[in-house]
Parts: C-alpha cells; structure tokens; sequence
C-alpha cells in the first residue's frame, strides 16, 4: 500500500503546527516527549504490538456496538491490521499524537492510558491510520526535517542523533480501509529484526488473546504461510475459540464486575478515578465433557493485556489491576489487594459453580508459595476461601448425599482401594474418590485423612444389609490383617459384633438352626455377608466340627445336667442334644474325637437326663459285653434315629471309652479314683485302681522326693464292667484301633533327674491282674502252639482269638522266648521259673533257653541263686556256684558229676560271663598221657572240612586225659588226639568248626571211595 497524501481532515497540520511551536518555545518540552516516546517504544511495549492493535480494535467495536473483527495482514515487509468498529476521527488522531491522553476517558474500554499506540514504534518508522473518513500518518524522516527547521532544537537532534518523537508530529494520509473493515493500520516495518519480531508475535497469537479482549469476535492472520483463523463464541458456561491452525479449545470461564468504592482510587492518577469500575475474568481449559485439562502455566496476569506479574494459580487471569507507570507491573496499594480478593472470590465460585464435578478439578487447586508477591497474595486469598467451597467430588453419588464437597468437610481414606471407597461411602457420605491420598493439593486444603483402620472402626453400630457388607469384606480382600481388627461383622440372628474372631463363617443350615446357635450365645455371620477374608481375620469356619468345639457349645454341654431352671434365651436340655447330635452327625465324629462330649444330657431308656458317656448304645459291641444292669441306655427312640455312629461320637459307649490325660503326677493321692466328669474328660480318675497302678509303677522306679511325670497317659475305662462270660469278645474289641494303643503303647515317665523311663500302661496293667483270659490272669500264661522252649514254664492259654502277639504280649501271655527276653524283667522272670523245681524243663528246651539268655547283656540281668542245669543226663535245680557251662564236647566225660549248663558253644563264653559262673574248660584238668603216632588227615576229609581243618593227629591205643580214658580230646595247643574212628572224625570236625559233619567224616574215615557219594549228599544241605 503506496503511502496516503491528500486533504488534512483531522487537522493534523494544526496539531503538528501546535507540536513543534510548543518545542521551539521550550527545547525541554522536547526532550521530555523525546524521553517519553522512546521509553514506550523501546521500554514497556517493545513487544506488544500484537496486543495493542488487539486491544484498539477491540475498544472501535466496543464503541461502535459490533463484533470485533481484526485482520492482520503481513507481506513484502508490511504489517496492515484491520478492524472493524468506530472509526477514525478528530479525537482520535489527537489522541494517538499524545503521550498519557487517552480520547477513551469516558468509554468502558481496555485502553485507557493512551500510550499503547507507542509500541507500533518498535517496529516501523513510518506507521499510519486509515479509516472511511480520512487518514493520518507519522514519518522518522519528515518529522526530523520539521523539527529541524524550527532551528531551536539543533543541538538536542544532535545529541539524539537526528531521533525526534514523531507520533507528536502527525501528518494527513488519504486511502480507506479494506472491504468490510472499519479502519487500517499500517506499519512498514523497520528492517530484516522488526520483521522477525512480527512474525514471532503472530504466531504466537493464541486463545487467550480473545479471552482478554471478549469484544473481539474474530481475528485473520494472513501471511506467506496462509491464512489463520480464530473465533470466538459463548456456549453457557463455556468460551470456545475456535482455531484454524491449533484446533478449538473450550474454557470455562467466570466473569464479574462492579463499581470501585472512590476510597479504594484515593491514591490512582485522575483519569482512572473517573472510570471506578473493576472486573475480574477467569478462563480454564476444559474437554468436551467440561473436565480441566492442561491447567494453564507460566501464565501472567492480564491487566487486561498481559503484564510482567508471574501467576501461579492454574487459570487465566484477565482483572482490572491499576499498573505502574511503565505498565508492566500491577502497582501495589488498596485498590489492587481489593481486585486480589475479588480475583479470589471469582475462582472459588468458579470451582464452586463447576459442573460434572471431578477430580481433575483438583488440578485447580494453588499450591501454597506464590510465585511472586501478587501471586503470593492471590493464592493466599483463593486457599483462604477453597476450604468452605464445595467442589471436591464424593466417592459416590445418593439419594441422601449428592453434591459436592467443601474440602473442610471431605476426608480421604488413606491405604484404601478404589472398591473399598465406593463402599465405604456408602455410610460415610464425606469420602473422596481413592487414589487421591498423595495429592499435596489436599493437603494445602486441609482435607482430613482418615486411616483405614479409623474409617473400619466408625462402621460400628452401621446397621446396613448384608450384602453390603459382603462388598466390603470382597474389596479389603488384599488389605492387612492387623488394620481390620475392628471390622464388624453381621450376624444371622440380626445382631453386629465388632471384629471377626470367634465368628462362624459359612454357617448352613435353615434359619431355625442359625437361631438356635444364636441363643447359645455363639457368633454366626449372616450367610449373605460370609466371605473368606473373615477366615483371614479370625473368623472360624463354620464346619459342623467347628460349630461343635467352640467355647459356648462346650459350656453348655457341661451345664446341660445342671439342676438350674433355663431361662427364655437359654435352649433345653432336649434342644441342645438336637444341635448337638446333629453337629456331630455332620462332623462325621469318631468315638473319642471330642471326649468332652460325653457330659451331653441324653434321655436314658427311663426316661431321665443322663450323661452321654454314662449311656450304652443299644445293640452296640460293648452292650454285648457289659454285666446286665451296669449301665443304662439311651433311649430307644432316640438311638434308632440317630443310630450308633453318632451316639458314640457323642461318647455314649458303644464301645470301651478311652481317657487323655497329659503331664500327670504319678501320686498315688492324687489319683485316686472318683466320679466321672465329663466336662474335663482328660481326668485320670475316670480309671479303676489307677491308684494301685500309680503305686506299682512308682515300685518299678527309683525313689525320689518329687514324684515323676506321666507325659501323658492313654486309658480304657470301665474295664470293670464287663462280664466275666464275655472277656474273649472284650479283648476282641480292646485289641482293635484306637483302643489297641491304649493297651500297647507304654508309658513315658520323666524322673526328677532330667532322665526318663517307660512303665507298662495303665490297660495293660489292669488287664495283666485280672482273670480275663479264660478265667485266669492273663500274666504267666503262654499262649498255647506259641515257642516250645516255654511248655512247662508257663501254664498253657487258648489264645485262638488272637492272633496279634503284640496284644498277647501286653496282655502279660509269654509268646516266646525272645518276646519274653525283650520285656523289662523277662530275663530275671524266666530264670526265676527255671530255679522252679516243680517247672518240668528238657534238656533240650534248656539249650535253647541258655542259648537266648546267652545273648542278653550282662548289666540288665540280675544275678539267680539257683540254676537250672543237666548232672548226670538229668535236668536239676542246683546252686549257681557249682554250675558251669558245657563249653566243648571232648571234656564231657571229664565232668564227672559237675551240674552242666547246655549252650551253643559259641554262646559258651558269653553265657559264662552273663550268670558268673565257669566253663567246664576251666573246671577240668585236660593233661594228655603218652605220645601217640602222627598221621596226616586224609586229602578227601580235608576237602570236606575245608580249609580250617587239621593236617594231622595222634593216634592211640588207649587216650587217657587227666587220668580219665576218652575217644578224642583236642589239646590247648590245638594238636588233636584220638584212639578210635569215632573219636578222630569228631576231632577234626570239632577242630574244623564243623560239628554236625563228624558222621560224614566217619563214613570217609572208614571207605574213601564214598567220597562222590557223600558230596552228592551235600547237593541238599
């Protein structure tokens, strides 16, 4: 566009004629509007031509009553802004020639100061405006030349290098402006920088350029790179810009307004106290649903054109801050703390006022240290009043609580999931949504923090459905133990107990039997509200074993005979047999299982309350083997509908009961035998004579002051009860599983001393001392076809029921000699019995019987005073002194009359040091009388005996050993005499360890040819 010359129609030449008079009468009016200008343009507004075209624009449409339109146009180095509104006139041009002289004075406009056309000088020497009535224009050059021509500022355009103030030096223009604009501005910029500064400003033209100035509608951006659009509308709460380059962006906004009281001017230039009005505007982007999204930062405050101040608070901020002189900076003072709190008003009702309500609207909220001092005091004003705003959203939305919430009000519930929340908000309406417990914002507003474990206790006396506490306990699933000790929990019988333990779970059953339960005073979670973290918390399973073994169940078991009247709550002594019974019949129980059982109350076949475990199942194996009339049954009816499984599980006796008792004193005092109680069921006075047994096996220990301890002890009671005709079927049962251990398990007994010593059991003892095999005592019996070496020493038992030697053995029957050895005392019993002339005993079972006794241990066995031995080839009772082992077979007829004691001799040795007595080696004298005639054993006998056998012997005609005539006798020094055939075979059999071949060496002795013979015998050994 060609530079417009033509008619002055604003009188320009008259202002400029005014200008320059005013400098030649004072040259220092000069230099002040030299001063002046140049601060603008190359100070304050160095960078805000894009604004301040914006902001005229937005006052011509503003006063002209018409959306605000600006173009702005850059090519082949000119900027052209186009605006429509009012355009140019007189008042107009005057202004924009004047420093601090707006024409807007009495308009609500945004330039107010009438400096902001200065900052076109930052970037063209030679700017002008155009509108449909005329033109003005300013030039570098020609005002210097005007100047110049008044001769009194020569020296001061020296000193300036030839720079004059040239917006005080209007010039007419001719043109108009462009089709559908109002008026023009036009700046040819400066060179190659100004040119690089106008096109960073236009591009960095943004949504927040129509959010300060609402009076623009519209603003082009036209250059080489094409054409920028953006727009302006307003959607109820909403201001959506709509951008051709960067997309629409949506902005909730809040705008107010008002008059300024004058004493808050007191201290603001003339001019701005005529206009007391302020306004504050906040802008936030939102997306399409209305939710904050990137929270504006680095911003600066808007007053209304952006300023120097720094803003931290997370919006746009457009106010009516008073500014300094150099209006970059809000200027301190009443009016700008007043504008503060208004400022911070508006946000907290924006906040307040916002809709869907969210926890993005936290992102909102300031943090506590302000970015500078305007900052500072914004924050402070907007925390100050966010705390009493409702704006944070609830965890869950109701009928009862709906809204939002004032942060004074709101907690979060600290360590809990986002289910656990929506939950828990429920019953307690002022919870935030989870997730937010590290948020500083909350923190900076003072929300409460609520433990977990503090918002678990306040749910005590919360009466909701059980379904609903089921969703809890389903969220808290992967939550601490120890932070939901508190966690109430509700019961079937509509009751809400605090804290999971001693709680059944998984109850089932109809309500009648829930109801039951209840009345006996136990805990049973409501079945809908059940749910494994329970268990996790102590809860019990409600298994029908569980049930049956709690602390209430028990306690009214053993109160079930008490003669107290049951009051309304309490169930009956028939109505506790039912839960009971049918517990145990659920539990699937054993006899012995839960002993306490035994103190149920059951109807007795008279029709009377009596003790489960003083009751007999009818038909049952131990009805069949009690004396009649001992004990009575349960009643009829009530066993065949409950049959015996689970009466005896209940401890009536369907078989022999067995009694537990640990760590028990062995004083006879103590154990002295008393009523049963079935209460306390480990009480070992339930047994027969246990006193008596204590007493025995305190006999059996080493005396002490402390009494020993019984670890513990297994026990069949009423043994005392059963018939004596029908013992063969008692001790069938007794031998059977659990009762069998009762009956073969010894007993462990600590001694004093630390040490510790097994004693025979308590059913083993009393069946031992009673006649029940057969109508004897079972002790001193041996069972009859049991080990032969035992016939004449014991007394013979049909045994024919029992075929578990293990059960014989405790039961006291001798089954065999090693059983017999095996048991403390064996040893001393069994020699006790041989030195028992009246004991018909064999040679024979004599071997075998020293034999075994030759195996034991010399310390275990007690010395005897009288041995059984064979004098003579017959079997006596002598004096163990004179007795002596049969150590080898060539010095029997050296013995002459001494009492033998017959053993394998390979044992002979070891049976000698057992009973302390000599081998017959020792008791004899074995001299050899005369030499004999060598000869060398035969190779075929040597092959038979192998290789320990002889290489030679003496031959004699007549063998004399200590004076006495022998067949053979094999010397100390192991040289083998003999005088007969008989006698060399033995010989040399004996020498070669080979006893039992001494036939067979005989027979090679007498005919070498049987040698083939003979080994194919050996085929068969």
């Amino acid at each position: 566009m060609s530079r417009p010359e033509g008619a002055d129609a604003f009188g320009t030449a008259r202002l400029t004629r005014r200008v320059l008079d005013a400098w030649t009468a004072s040259p220092a009016r000069f230099r002040e509007d030299a001063n002046a200008e140049e601060d603008f343009a190359v100070g304050g507004y160095r960078d805000r031509l894009v604004v301040e075209l914006a902001q005229n624009a937005a006052d011509a449409a503003a006063r002209a009553g018409v959306p605000g339109r600006l173009r702005l146009t850059l090519r082949d180095g000119v900027l052209a802004a186009a605006n429509t509104g009012a355009p140019l006139d007189a008042a107009g041009v005057e202004s924009l020639s004047t420093l601090r002289a707006s024409a807007k004075r009495d308009v609500a406009a945004v330039g107010r100061f009438g400096v902001g056309f200065a900052a076109v000088l930052a970037v063209s020497d030679e700017p002008a405006v155009v509108g449909r009535g005329g033109g003005v224009r300013w030039s570098l050059a020609e005002a210097r030349e005007l100047a110049a021509g008044t001769g009194a500022l020569a020296e001061e355009l020296r000193r300036r290098e030839g720079h004059v103030p040239l917006l005080r030096l209007p010039l007419a223009a001719e043109g108009t402006a462009p089709e559908g604009y109002d008026t023009v501005v036009i700046l040819p910029l400066r060179d190659a920088a100004a040119t690089d500064l106008v096109e960073r400003l236009l591009a960095g033209i943004d949504a927040a350029l129509l959010l300060t100035l609402p009076g623009l509608a519209e603003v082009v951006v036209e250059g080489e790179a094409g054409t920028r659009t953006l727009r302006r509308r307003v959607e109820g709460p909403y201001t959506v810009v709509e951008d051709s380059r960067d997309g629409d962006s949506r902005w909730r906004t809040v705008v107010r307004g008002g008059e300024v009281d004058a004493g808050l001017l007191a201290d603001r230039p003339v001019e701005e106290r005529l206009r007391p009005r302020w306004s504050v505007t906040w802008a936030v982007p939102v997306d399409g649903e209305g939710a904050p999204v990137r929270p504006v930062t680095e911003a600066v405050v808007h007053a209304p054109t952006p300023s120097d101040e720094p803003l931290g608070v997370p919006a746009l901020l457009i106010a009516s801050f008073p500014l300094d002189t150099a209006r970059r900076h809000v200027a301190p003072g009443a009016l700008t703390d007043f504008v503060v709190a208004r400022a911070a008003e508006a946000y907290a009702e924006l906040l307040g006022e916002w809709r869907p309500v969210g926890a993005g609207l936290i992102d909102l909220v300031p943090g506590p240290l302000g970015k500078g001092e305007l900052d500072g005091a914004l924050r402070a004003a907007v925390l100050e009043l966010l705390p009493r705003t409702a704006f944070l959203p609830r965890a869950v939305e109701g009928e009862e609580f709906s809204g939002p919430l004032r942060p004074r009000e709101a907690e979060v519930v600290e360590g809990a999931g986002a289910e656990t929340v929506r939950v828990l908000a429920e019953v307690l309406p002022c919870l935030l949504p989870a997730g937010l417990e590290r948020r500083v914002e909350l923190r900076t507003l003072g929300v409460a923090r609520v433990p977990l474990t503090e918002a678990v206790d306040r749910l005590a006396g919360i009466e909701r459905e059980p379904d609903w506490w089921r969703r809890l306990y389903d969220s808290l699933a992967g939550v601490d133990p120890d932070r939901l000790s508190g966690l109430p929990v509700p019961l079937a019988d509509g009751r809400t107990t605090i804290g999971p333990r001693q709680v059944l779970v998984g109850a089932a059953g109809a309500g009648e039997r829930l109801a039951l339960l209840a009345r006996l005073g136990l805990k049973v979670a409501h079945p809908a509200a059940s749910h494994p973290l329970l268990e996790k918390l102590g809860a019990l399973p409600a298994s029908p074993r569980a049930v049956l073994t709690t602390p209430q169940v028990r306690a009214a078991v053993a109160a079930s005979l008490d003669d107290e009247v049951w009051d309304e709550e309490a169930l009956s002594a028939e109505e506790l047999a039912e839960v009971v019974l049918t517990l145990v019949a659920e539990a699937g129980l054993e006899p012995g299982d839960e002993p306490w059982l035994g103190a149920l109350a059951l109807t007795d076949e008279e029709g009377e309350l009596t003790a489960a475990g003083e009751l007999v199942v009818p038909g049952s194996a131990f009805a069949g083997v009690m004396r009649p009339d001992e004990l009575l049954c349960v009643d009829g009816e009530l066993a065949e509908r409950w049959g015996e499984r689970v009466l005896a599980g209940c401890g009536a006796l369907a078989s022999f009961a067995l009694v537990r008792a640990g760590d028990v004193v062995l004083d006879p005092d103590e154990l002295e035998p008393r009523e049963g109680d079935f209460a306390e069921p480990d009480d070992a006075g339930l047994l027969d004579a246990v006193d008596v047994w204590c007493e025995d096996v305190l006999d059996r220990l080493p005396e002490s002051v402390v009494p020993p301890v019984a670890t513990e002890i297994v026990a069949v009671r009423d043994l005392e009860l059963v018939d004596e005709e029908r013992w063969p079927q008692a001790l069938a049962l007794l031998s059977r599983p659990p009762l069998r251990d009762a009956l073969t398990q010894r007993v462990r007994v600590l001694l004093p001393d630390g040490t510790s010593e097994s004693v025979r059991p308590y059913t083993a003892w009393w069946l031992r001392g009673h006649p029940v095999l057969g109508g004897r005592r079972p002790a001193g019996l041996r069972a009859e076809g049991g080990d032969p070496l035992l016939v004449g020493l014991y007394e013979g038992a049909d045994a024919a029921g029992f075929d578990d030697e293990q059960v014989l053995r405790a039961l006291g029957v001798r089954t065999s000699v090693a059983a017999l050895l095996d048991e403390p005392g064996g040893a001393a019993e069994l020699l006790d019995r041989l030195a028992d002339p009246e004991r018909p005993v064999s040679a024979g079972q004599l071997h075998g019987l020293y034999g075994a006794l030759a195996e034991l241990e010399p310390e275990g066995v007690t010395l005897p005073e009288e041995l059984r031995a064979v004098v003579d080839g017959e079997v006596r009772v002598v004096d163990a002194g004179r007795a002596v082992v049969a150590d080898a077979p060539d010095l029997l007829p050296l013995a002459g009359g001494l009492p033998l004691l017959p053993v394998d001799p390979r044992r002979a040795a070891e049976l000698a040091e057992l009973l302390q007595v000599r081998r017959l080696s020792e008791a004899v004298t074995t001299g050899v009388a005369g030499e004999g005639v060598p000869h060398p054993v035969p190779e075929a006998v040597r092959a038979l005996l192998g290789p320990a056998a002889p290489e030679s012997y003496r031959e004699y005609e007549e063998l004399l050993v200590g004076g006495v005539e022998v067949d053979w006798h094999r010397a100390a020094d192991g040289v083998l005499h003999a005088a007969t055939l008989e006698g060399v075979a033995a010989g040399l059999a004996w020498a070669a360890g080979q006893w039992p071949r001494r036939f067979e060496v005989a027979a090679l002795l007498e005919d070498p040819s049987r040698t083939g013979e003979l080994a194919r015998d050996r085929w068969f050994d």
